[in-house]
């Protein structure tokens, strides 16, 4: 009885071993030299639809923001004076096929009576004319129904592609005339960054052809992007414009800026992995894992940010030292 109670009166505690720190060596590295500049997103594709009729506005489909669909209707302007231009051109031309009908009637009785010899040849010449005329003047008419009709159909403005709406010049009820500014859209596929670099720096650019692209909402830096270099200097700041094409989808908004880093050469750096620094404020620090000792706390001062995660060290740490890789986990254990 008395082992019972002993046995029931014991508290078994159990241990759970902590997990191993995730550590890295610091050393030197041959890494990528950049240069370093800010870039400003273009949109390639981006148009104005304009009016190539005169009315009012009288109904808009899609504000700025919205989507839109290739060969959706964006807006309509009223149609009622167009529709008076092609009635009256329907009217003319009328007109002009009973007129031609008339002249061929009269044309073959000249001809007839040529033939036997009743009218001269300048009353047949005269009646050829007149007749030829008139079939001119209807092509003539029928072209201008057609331009009428197609201009009828312009009342109603579609997507010239699929794309965001990024402007709306109008609103309704205001009047429309030709040329005038409807709205603006761009295709938010085919976006790209506009850098202007120092003719000194453009020999090495072209030479590597290689960028990293640092967005603002992304953590790590885009590489797979196609470099254009425009053939053509300012005179004024002597800099060369380059470009680097977006990938699909990237989230990018026409004016936003990013920063490039354009490859320039290499050479050898003590660097650190960025996930392993911990920063507070101006502050940068790291774990320093040395054996049989609990992680301390090391101040470090960086220099540049590089590709693939990593980080310039000017001071703090010497090629050799551990370090550890998640610096939050490190400091719970301390």
């Amino acid at each position: 009885m008395k082992t019972a109670l002993a046995l029931a009166s014991l508290t078994l505690v159990t241990s759970v071993a902590a997990a191993p720190l995730k550590t890295t060596t610091v050393s030197y590295r041959l890494v990528e030299n950049t240069y370093d500049t800010v870039a400003n997103a273009e949109a390639e594709r981006q148009s104005t639809v304009s009016a190539q009729v005169t009315g009012r506005i009288v109904n808009i489909y899609f504000r700025a923001g919205d989507k839109v669909q290739q060969g959706q209707a964006i807006m309509r302007i009223d149609a009622a004076t167009a529709n008076d231009d092609v009635a009256g051109m329907q009217a003319r031309v009328r007109e002009a096929e009973v007129q031609r009908d008339n002249l061929q009637k009269q044309y073959q009785r000249i001809k007839e009576l040529f033939q036997q010899q009743y009218v001269g040849q300048a009353q047949l010449d005269k009646a050829e004319a007149d007749y030829k005329s008139a079939i001119a003047q209807v092509n003539t008419l029928q072209a201008g129904l057609k331009q009428s009709t197609t201009n009828r159909n312009f009342s109603t403005i579609n997507a010239p592609y699929s794309g965001v709406m990024s402007a709306l010049h109008v609103e309704v009820g205001e009047m429309a005339f030709a040329g005038k500014p409807l709205a603006t859209g761009y295709d938010p596929r085919y976006l790209r960054l506009s850098s202007h670099v120092p003719q000194s720096q453009m020999s090495a650019i072209q030479r590597y052809n290689k960028a990293y692209i640092e967005l603002n909402s992304q953590s790590s830096w885009l590489s797979d992007s196609k470099i254009t270099f425009i053939p053509t200097a300012n005179a004024r700041t002597h800099t060369s414009e380059v470009r680097i094409a977006l990938p699909e989808n990237s989230s990018v908004l026409p004016n936003q800026l990013a920063k490039v880093h354009f490859v320039v050469g290499q050479e050898q750096l003590l660097v650190i992995p960025k996930a392993s620094v911990l920063q507070r404020s101006e502050l940068n620090a790291v774990y320093v894992i040395k054996p049989k000792q609990k992680p301390q706390l090391r101040q470090i001062r960086l220099g540049k940010t590089l590709a693939n995660g990593w980080v310039e060290v000017l001071a703090g740490l010497e090629a050799g030292e551990t370090i550890a890789l998640e610096p939050i986990a490190a400091g719970l254990g301390v």
